[in-house]
């Protein structure tokens, strides 16, 4: 399937009127927990993010919420007046993981006769068996891996009006109804813009192509040197709705001063 997102809204917004606006702060009440997923008391909603006055401190939905298995798997940036890819990625398939991964194995040199024996008579354990090997992962695993994002691009970036953003996603078992992406882009403490679209109706085990576009306010020029001083301190949260149910939050940085 393949739809051109609706966008619903944008807006920059100055500073004064975002500290006197009374907005919700960026944690909800509950606190955080040790995965760094906030808890809250009620369930968080799209009205709740949009009052939102600076970058959230935590994720606030776990990976678990994700129950429609809702996987981005392609994204690309394109300046719409000239056509130019701004930034492209894609998840390697299964059929690549497992190309590569035979690539690999077969090109790995065999062990010397008695090296198994070596290392197993050395009482060294390997990476995925004995105790210290077990604590080694459990210290490596990463609950909110794949949900962060940084940026990197030049300064002319900043100057740039409207740009393509396609996505390619896939779904599970369950149809996605009502799909719906809210973005909040900081500098600092201070909004600069709020993107919001609607996906629409993804129907289960289905790969979805959407391109939303992002048409950018005008930014004066002593705030943009500033961004451009200050790398990686332009952050986003993007919320993830299905049925105006909160399923996946992502983050993003941004840094403005490549080739610099």
């Amino acid at each position: 399937m393949s739809v051109v997102g609706k966008k619903l809204s944008s807006s920059i917004a100055a500073q004064d009127a975002q500290e006197g606006s009374g907005a919700a702060t960026g944690t909800p009440s509950g606190g955080g927990s040790s995965t760094g997923t906030t808890g809250p008391t009620s369930p968080i909603t799209p009205d709740y993010v949009l009052q939102l006055n600076k970058i959230t401190d935590d994720y606030l939905c776990t990976p678990d919420a994700n129950i429609y298995e809702i996987d981005f798997t392609r994204f690309k940036i394109r300046d719409l007046e000239s056509g130019a890819v701004l930034f492209e990625i894609a998840k390697p398939s299964l059929s690549d993981i497992t190309h590569t991964a035979a690539g690999s194995d077969s090109s790995k040199p065999s062990k010397e006769p008695g090296a198994a024996n070596e290392e197993a008579s050395s009482g060294a354990p390997s990476a995925t068996t004995g105790e210290r090997g077990t604590e080694e992962a459990e210290e490596t695993f990463e609950p909110n891996a794949g949900r962060y994002v940084r940026y990197q691009f030049t300064p002319q970036f900043l100057k740039l009006k409207t740009v393509g953003a396609t996505v390619e996603f896939t779904v599970g078992s369950k149809s996605v109804k009502n799909f719906r992406m809210i973005e909040r882009h900081f500098f600092k403490d201070r909004l600069l813009k709020t993107f919001d679209f609607e996906f629409g109706y993804c129907i289960p085990f289905s790969k979805n192509t959407c391109e939303h576009i992002y048409e950018f306010p005008t930014i004066p020029p002593d705030l943009v040197n500033e961004m451009i001083q200050h790398p990686f301190e332009t952050r986003s949260d993007s919320f993830y709705f299905v049925d105006g149910c909160l399923v996946m939050h992502n983050k993003a940085d941004y840094a403005y001063n490549g080739g610099l």
